[in-house]
């Protein structure tokens, strides 16, 4: 079995397949701990929107003070042509660079989520500082989805994430699934065009573990495979949801061994959406670490026959 699981407690997945983003706001160092003791896939110290601006001194030197006592983890940043942004990038490259004299790679630092991107300059510019430094594009205004396209194209980008509050504050729109439908779509049509990670979406509020599924379900629908998280009590019901299922596996492995038994050749157009399906299902939950469980009977759902696959 291939794995791509991390022993890093700052992230544990690979991060082209994590599922879980867990916020921790980085003015309260006492969150640290927890954090990194939660089911999140990644754990993202937040200098960006959760710290107030007399606070932004604080928490950076708190993120850096994290990763120079040997912790891992990824960094949101405030936006490209914000004072703050100039700010992030001075302190935080300034400290890679000091670790990586002493042999130390990138000092903890696994990433840069980067908040209000809206253009494919904020992402180059920002990657300019951070070489190797994978960028995650926090998308989160009109002006950033309408030029979607080239942001996901951007050679600095990781992966795209939908900043859905700010989305909503900017543009009036509703939180239904059916008003930021457009929105979603864009994120994975550019995504996919650009031959990235599916997207990451934004978080759902509180910790109900009926609305943390159904924020996963709503993600996943629209080819979404990361969700952000504000809290570490939601990260296990949102992996949960954006890991493949055991009904799931079960249909693969069986349309797997009836490809095989017919001679394991396309017989059909839908042999070929399925047969990509099946694999990746299977391939994604090797990668997360999800072991299939036969059940003791064939009762389970049909996968669809379309080209809607991991």
């Amino acid at each position: 079995m291939t794995t791509y699981v991390s022993p890093s407690p700052g992230q544990k997945v690979q991060a082209d397949l994590a599922r879980s983003w867990l916020l921790v706001n980085a003015v309260q160092p006492a969150r640290f701990q927890p954090a990194e003791d939660s089911a999140a896939d990644v754990v993202v110290y937040d200098i960006e929107d959760s710290v107030a601006p007399k606070d932004k001194d604080a928490a950076r030197q708190h993120v850096v003070d994290q990763f120079a006592n040997g912790h891992t983890g990824w960094v949101r940043i405030n936006g490209y042509g914000t004072p703050y942004w100039e700010q992030d990038v001075a302190q935080l490259a300034e400290y890679i660079s000091h670790e990586l004299d002493g042999s130390h790679h990138n000092g903890g630092l696994l990433g840069i989520m980067l908040a209000m991107v809206e253009s494919s300059d904020h992402v180059n510019e920002t990657a300019a500082r951070f070489p190797g430094v994978p960028i995650v594009a926090l998308v989160e205004t009109a002006r950033g989805l309408q030029r979607i396209n080239s942001i996901a194209a951007a050679r600095g980008t990781f992966r795209l994430a939908f900043g859905v509050g700010d989305f909503r504050r900017d543009t009036g729109f509703g939180s239904s699934p059916r008003a930021l439908a457009y929105a979603r779509s864009q994120f994975t049509i550019a995504s996919k065009a650009a031959m990235l990670p599916a997207p990451i979406d934004g978080p759902t509020q509180g910790t109900i573990s009926k609305n943390l599924i159904q924020g996963a379900s709503i993600a996943a629908e629209f080819g979404f495979r990361g969700k952000l998280c504000l809290l570490p009590e939601q990260t296990a019901t949102i992996n949960a949801g954006l890991s493949p299922s055991q009904e799931e596996l079960t249909w693969a492995h069986d349309f797997l061994a009836e490809f095989q038994k017919d001679g394991g050749q396309i017989r059909n157009g839908s042999d070929l959406p399925r047969l990509a399906r099946a694999n990746g299902t299977i391939e994604l939950a090797e990668a997360l670490g999800i072991e299939w469980i036969r059940p003791d009977s064939d009762d389970y759902g049909s996968a669809p026959t379309d080209t809607y696959h991991y």
